[in-house]
């Protein structure tokens, strides 16, 4: 005599029970963490800022953040002030500050500004907003701008801490999935340390841009006016994905600083 449990159509309710549970259960954890998980992003962001002023618990090589208990503090110190530049067909047409922007978007702050999607708001020909973020720190101003590009499995994205003459005075690069002990070092320290004190801009003022560079042959940095940086061996096509970040996104901040030094 055939078991119920042999016949096709308890395997079917058994796959489809189980996908109901486990669907149910996956929605459920997804609904609970959703807090936690959108509170880890606004920390974790606070650090990369606050990483690129040299805001961080560095050791001798090791790139370290601060705490995420500090960093809220440490933020609020640090950054004085958060705008928001409206961009249209590749110019400025209008700059936010930190309440307007957050007026019209329900009380979000300007550093959570999702830069992927603000990307793809050119692709449909919107308008796309650049958060700019102003620190202090010893006396000294930092212009920090979110940067996002793509590596060789994924996105790539980072920080670019610059002074009002577009010199950059600190970075910070993460990745999605680049290859562990290649593409993955664009965030170790011996490849960041490296940017700080590159120029963006030429001696008339237009933008360059910095390139990773595999003839680069200044293997420790020393030459701050190539526009260059010595490349990751057996990374090619992520330092590409950083070079071209770094100039498409930063470019767009050009005018901001031509307007800044013409009204000093």
């Amino acid at each position: 005599m055939e078991k119920r449990t042999d016949k096709n159509s308890y395997t079917i309710l058994f796959a489809i029970g189980m996908v109901f549970v486990v669907g149910s259960l996956l929605a459920y954890l997804a609904m609970v963490l959703k807090p936690l998980i959108t509170e880890n992003e606004r920390l974790e962001k606070q650090q990369n800022i606050l990483y690129t002023m040299g805001i961080n618990n560095n050791d001798e090589s090791s790139a370290t953040f601060i705490s995420t208990k500090e960093a809220p503090k440490e933020f609020s110190k640090y950054i004085t002030e958060q705008i928001v530049l409206v961009v249209k067909n590749g110019k400025i047409v209008s700059e936010q500050t930190r309440e307007e922007y957050k007026a019209e978007n329900n009380g979000q702050e300007p550093y959570l500004i999702d830069v992927k999607k603000q990307q793809a708001n050119v692709k449909a020909g919107k308008p796309r907003k650049l958060p700019l973020f102003i620190g202090e720190k010893d006396g000294k101003k930092f212009y920090i701008a979110p940067i996002r590009g793509k590596g060789l499995w994924d996105a790539i994205w980072g920080y670019v801490a610059m002074d009002e003459n577009m010199v950059v005075q600190g970075v910070y690069f993460d990745h999605k999935g680049e290859t562990p002990g290649l593409g993955a070092n664009i965030k170790q320290r011996y490849f960041m340390d490296d940017f700080t004190g590159e120029r963006l801009l030429t001696e008339s003022g237009s933008f360059k841009g910095i390139t990773i560079s595999k003839t680069n042959a200044d293997p420790i940095n020393t030459d701050k006016d190539d526009y260059e940086i010595d490349a990751i061996a057996g990374a090619t096509i992520t330092g590409d994905g950083v070079t071209a970040m770094i100039k498409k996104d930063l470019k767009l901040y050009l005018p901001y600083f031509q307007n800044l030094k013409n009204n000093k």
